[in-house]
């Protein structure tokens, strides 16, 4: 695995560099290419450190993002937090993959994750698309006190999906 680091608004040293090589390097064994390049970006905002990992395959994009007073910690979180991500959707994986990928290697042997629950589908829900715009749907989405909310552009006609992001701003998801 080759490893893309770089800091906004911080200097990544050497030590940040190796420390998060390090924990990186035990996600390896979960991917048969070794031309998989983990982007890492390590950023501050007010006294937090954040560190988001993204990792691309042809099929597939791991993501995580940590926050922490401590940037060594963060580290730890956002290493161990996509192990459980690929561990956790193991079976999805297995079921998705056909032969002539070869991003993964699920053939992997690991401990079955026993105490998290399967994930569902809890609740369906029908929705009434009337046409609007943004500002319209920013201000629907914030009555409704949702994190995101779906639409129908007047302009456009195509459906949008507008969120809420952890910086207070919103973002804009459109379909073609």
């Amino acid at each position: 695995m080759k490893y893309n680091i770089r800091g906004d608004k911080m200097v990544v040293t050497e030590a940040i560099k190796n420390y998060t090589e390090d924990k990186l390097k035990r996600l390896e064994k979960y991917f048969k290419d070794d031309d998989i390049t983990a982007n890492v970006l390590t950023k501050v905002r007010g006294n937090s450190q954040i560190i988001e990992v993204t990792i691309p395959t042809s099929k597939f994009i791991l993501r995580s993002e940590e926050e922490n007073e401590d940037l060594y910690a963060a580290i730890d979180l956002v290493a161990d937090k996509l192990e459980r991500q690929i561990r956790k959707n193991k079976t999805r994986l297995n079921k998705n993959i056909k032969e002539n990928i070869k991003e993964f290697n699920l053939d992997y042997e690991i401990e079955e994750i026993k105490d998290e629950e399967e994930e569902k589908i809890v609740k369906r829900k029908k929705i009434e698309m009337k046409p609007m715009d943004e500002e319209e749907a920013i201000l629907e989405m914030e009555l409704l006190g949702h994190s995101f909310f779906v639409y129908k552009d007047m302009d456009t006609n195509d459906i949008c999906v507008l969120y809420k992001r952890k910086d207070g701003n919103y973002g804009l998801i459109e379909t073609k």
